[in-house]
């Protein structure tokens, strides 16, 4: 017959056989210094939710071992919470760890709460659940086990790596301390700028402002879509709707004024709008206020929605989301938010006398009035040099691109789901 020291031994091995067998190291969620101590630590406590890693089935079976009534185990994954590129990445590339890339410290213009981008938590992870790629972390959701080690803070020092439930639909991938939102905005586009529309349009309370960033607490989300479709700048990812058609307003271009600009800086090796927006524009015989057509606008849009089309910045309603980044970006202030509904919209922003205007473009709001006379709805007024129609008065019919002699009056075309994600959803006007 055994004595109590070996069969005390024989459930020690048994309950390390069922652990995954691969150690974190003394990094993982269990905090013990390896597999042996964990699990001498189990069968002394009956504790077989112990080890992160371990599956319902897992602990269950422990249980039995260890003839002790089971508990529900937590089945989590980690998760980073960043998605940009603004805390130095490339120039942390050479370092040896992350730690040593956060000891070396940040520059003006980096985010210094993000990922550096070194991989110190894929040296930890021994699931193979993580790779890096350009500077960016990738977790296999199949592989992770949920062991936590990347999570400790010996592997991440921005402690940006959170443990999420497995089945959890909505993500913030930002962990920024900044204050000030604009700042944010110029730093990265992925930045939560902490407007607090997310927690205060979550229902149950879920979602928290904090260190000025939003935090989600999944004891409490259901999974919903508000906090998503409030985000002014539609960074919460939520993997359950297609949400990028799902949106009040989106941006759009004050100008149409083909590739003249565009074409002239480039010749004089001009390469970013920032160095164009420098120059007089009339010394070269260009629009004072028109499109650059560097693109600084199409850089900062994460969902592909902008593009110089014929050295002018365009914009695909469709995949926009609403986020502002561009608008922030563009250094001659053209870019607008316009509600997302089918209406006409002029794109000139020209205060230039029409002499002026018409030597510099074909295609350019001369304030002529006919479209504001002949509006029914009194929709359209003059700002300086060119007509502005007012959204909310726009009924969206045809007149005034009938009476326009110029053909500059255009109309923002809406693809029919967004009605119909709209009613889905249980949306109503003006959300």
């Amino acid at each position: 017959m055994s004595t109590r020291h070996e069969v005390a031994a024989d459930v020690v091995k048994k309950i390390l056989s069922l652990l995954p067998g691969v150690d974190c190291c003394g990094l993982g969620g269990c905090g013990k210094k390896s597999c042996q101590e964990c699990a001498e630590a189990i069968a002394a406590t009956g504790n077989v939710a112990m080890c992160p890693a371990v599956s319902q089935e897992t602990a269950d079976e422990m249980a039995s071992v260890l003839d002790v009534p089971s508990v529900e185990v937590k089945d989590e994954i980690a998760f980073i919470s960043c998605a940009g590129s603004a805390a130095g990445k490339a120039r942390f590339a050479a370092c040896k760890s992350c730690k040593e890339a956060v000891e070396t410290g940040f520059t003006r213009g980096e985010c210094k709460s993000g990922c550096v981008g070194v991989g110190s938590c894929m040296d930890v992870c021994k699931f193979d659940a993580m790779k890096l790629e350009n500077g960016k972390v990738y977790i296999d959701r199949e592989k992770c086990t949920g062991c936590g080690a990347c999570a400790n803070a010996e592997a991440c020092p921005q402690h940006i790596v959170r443990m999420i439930p497995r089945d959890a639909t909505n993500f913030i991938p930002c962990s920024s301390t900044e204050e000030d939102d604009e700042l944010v905005r110029k730093l990265c586009g992925f930045g939560c700028i902490a407007c607090g529309e997310c927690e205060r349009a979550c229902p149950e309370g879920a979602v928290s402002i904090i260190d000025n960033h939003a935090v989600i607490d999944y004891e409490k989300c259901v999974g919903c879509v508000a906090c998503t479709v409030k985000c002014k700048k539609k960074i919460i990812v939520d993997t359950l709707h297609d949400l990028t058609a799902l949106k009040d307003k989106v941006a759009f271009v004050r100008c149409s004024g083909g590739n003249r600009a565009s074409e002239k800086y480039k010749e004089m090796g001009i390469q970013t709008c920032d160095e164009a927006a420098k120059l007089n524009p009339k010394d070269y015989g260009l629009c004072t206020t028109g499109c650059l057509g560097q693109g600084k606008c199409t850089t900062v849009c994460r969902y592909g929605a902008l593009a110089i089309v014929n050295g002018t910045a365009k914009v695909d309603p469709d995949k926009c989301v609403g986020c502002k980044d561009c608008t922030y970006a563009c250094p001659k202030n053209l870019i607008v938010m316009v509600p997302y509904k089918g209406q006409k919209l002029v794109p000139c922003a020209s205060t230039d006398d029409y002499e002026d205007k018409a030597a510099v473009c074909d295609s350019g709001c001369i304030a002529c009035g006919d479209c504001k006379a002949n509006c029914p709805n009194g929709a359209i007024y003059a700002d300086g040099k060119h007509a502005v129609i007012d959204p909310e008065i726009c009924e969206d019919c045809n007149v005034c691109q009938y009476m326009c002699a110029r053909g500059v009056i255009k109309e923002l075309e809406v693809p029919e789901h967004i009605f119909l994600q709209r009613e889905a959803l249980g949306m109503v006007e003006g959300e």
